[in-house]
C-alpha cells in the first residue's frame, strides 16, 4: 500500500507539470501571434492604406513601411527606402566648422543708373519728319533709326561739303589749305550727328537729302518721348530718354547705427523679390554725406550688374549686412526644424536612417545657423528634405519626436 501511494502522488506530479509547460507554450504562442499582429505596414503618402505585411501601396505605388501602433513607443530611428529618398529629396551634409556672422537684413529697391542714361536732342533746328520709336518701354540697340529731321542748317552744311570735296579734288594737288576746307566740312557734319557711313554716302551721290535719319547713340529702354511727327524743334532741344538697365543702381536706407556695417567698395549679397531665392552680389559705390529731409535716414546705394536685363528699375530687394564674423560648427538653415519645444536637426545613423536630435543654435546668417550643443564636427545632418522626415516621423510614431524632451 505504501509503494502503491508514492507511485500515485509521482503520477499526480508528473501530470501537474506537463499541464504547466504545455498552458506556458500555449500562452507564449499566443503572446507572439498578437506580438506579430501588432506589426502594421502602411504608405507614407497614404495613412489610410494599412497591411498586415510589406507590399506596394495600391494608390500611388510606394513601398510599404512598418508603423508602430503604440504612440511614441520605440526608437526614434527612422529608417527610409531609396525611393522614398529619392522622392523626397533629401541630401546629406557634414557638419563642419566654417565662418559665420550676424546678419542685418534691410529693404532696398533697383532704380536705374544715371550716369548711363542717355538725352537724345535734336542736333539742329527742324521739323520732326518720322519717329521710329512712338511708344515707351521699348528696348533698342545702339545704331538703330530713332527719328528723321528735315533741317535748312543741315541741307546747307552738305551742300558746303559738296563745294569744299569739288575744290579739294580739283585744286587740292596745287593748293594745300583746300584740303583743309574739305576736312572741316567733313567734321562739321559729324559734330552735327551724322554718321560716318552717311557721310561716305553723301560723298558718293553728291546729292544732299532734305532729310537726315540719326540713329540711337546707345542701347537701352526708351523711358521718355517729348517730340511727335511735323513738330518743329530747336537746336539742342530734348527728343528721347534712353535708360540702359545693363547695370542697376540698389538703393537702401540706413539708420545711423547701420552705417558703420559697410564702406564704400564693398560687396554685399543682395537678394532680389521675383527672382527666387537666389542671391547675387553688388558694389557699393556711394553713402549720402546727409540726413534725407526731416529723418534720421542716410541713402546708400550700390551697383548690381543686370547683364540679362532679368532685374527692373521699382524691383524690391533684400540688403544682408553680415558682422560679427566668427569661426563655428553651423549647418544650412533648411537643416533645422523649429517648433515651440526647441530646435532639432535629423542625424543620418546608418544608411537611410535618421534621429531627430535636440540642437542649441547661436548666430544666423541668410543661409547658415550656428549650432551652440547637440553636434560635433563630423557628424551628418539631413538638409533639404528634413521637414519630410519631421512629418514621417510622427506619422509613424504618432506623436512629436522631439515631445518631453529636455535637450
Amino acid at each position: 500500500m505504501k509503494h502503491i501511494l508514492i507511485i500515485s502522488v509521482l503520477s499526480i506530479f508528473v501530470l501537474a507539470c506537463s499541464n504547466e509547460k504545455k498552458a506556458a507554450e500555449h500562452e507564449g504562442h499566443a503572446h507572439a501571434k498578437e506580438e506579430a499582429g501588432t506589426t502594421k505596414y502602411t504608405c507614407p503618402m497614404h495613412p489610410n492604406v494599412v497591411k498586415d505585411g510589406p507590399g506596394k501601396c495600391p494608390v500611388c505605388g510606394m513601398d510599404l513601411v512598418p508603423v508602430n501602433k503604440t504612440p511614441g513607443g520605440g526608437s526614434n530611428d527612422l529608417m527610409l527606402s531609396d525611393s522614398q529618398i529619392r522622392l523626397a529629396n533629401i541630401t546629406i551634409q557634414k557638419v563642419i566648422s566654417q565662418p559665420i556672422g550676424q546678419t542685418v537684413v534691410v529693404n532696398a529697391k533697383l532704380t536705374v543708373d544715371q550716369n548711363l542714361s542717355e538725352i537724345v536732342g535734336s542736333r539742329a533746328a527742324g521739323r520732326i519728319e518720322k519717329l521710329y520709336v512712338k511708344e515707351t518701354g521699348r528696348t533698342i540697340r545702339k545704331g538703330e533709326p530713332l527719328y528723321q529731321l528735315y533741317s535748312e542748317a543741315l541741307l546747307t552744311l552738305q551742300r558746303e561739303f559738296l563745294l569744299a570735296k569739288e575744290q579739294y579734288e580739283t585744286l587740292g594737288s596745287s593748293e594745300k589749305r583746300y584740303k583743309a576746307f574739305y576736312n572741316a566740312a567733313r567734321r562739321k557734319l559729324l559734330l552735327y550727328g551724322l554718321t560716318e557711313g552717311q557721310v561716305e554716302e553723301l560723298a558718293q551721290n553728291k546729292a544732299p537729302r532734305n532729310s537726315i535719319t540719326f540713329l540711337s547713340p546707345a542701347s537701352g529702354v526708351v523711358t521718355e518721348i517729348s517730340a511727335a511727327e511735323g513738330q518743329y524743334v530747336s537746336e539742342g532741344a530734348s527728343l528721347l530718354k534712353i535708360e540702359n538697365i545693363a547695370k542697376l543702381w540698389l538703393e537702401a536706407e540706413l539708420y545711423p547705427n547701420e552705417t558703420s556695417l559697410a564702406k564704400v567698395g564693398d560687396r554685399v549679397k543682395v537678394r532680389v523679390s521675383g527672382s527666387g531665392n537666389e542671391n547675387v552680389e553688388a558694389t557699393i559705390d556711394f553713402f549720402s554725406p546727409e540726413y534725407r529731409a526731416n529723418t534720421q535716414i542716410v541713402v546708400m546705394r550700390a551697383s548690381l550688374q543686370n547683364p540679362d536685363q532679368q532685374y527692373k528699375p521699382g524691383m524690391q530687394a533684400q540688403v544682408f549686412f553680415s558682422h560679427s564674423s566668427k569661426k563655428a560648427l553651423a549647418v544650412p538653415v533648411d537643416a533645422v526644424i523649429r517648433d515651440g519645444k526647441g530646435a532639432h536637426v535629423y542625424v543620418q545613423r546608418g544608411v537611410n536612417t535618421f534621429r531627430p536630435q535636440m540642437v542649441k543654435t547661436g548666430i544666423e546668417d541668410f543661409d547658415k545657423v550656428e549650432i551652440t550643443e547637440g553636434l560635433v564636427d563630423g557628424d551628418t545632418v539631413a538638409v533639404t528634405g528634413a521637414y519630410l522626415l519631421y512629418s514621417e516621423i510622427i506619422l509613424k510614431k504618432g506623436t512629436d519626436p522631439m515631445a518631453g524632451h529636455n535637450h
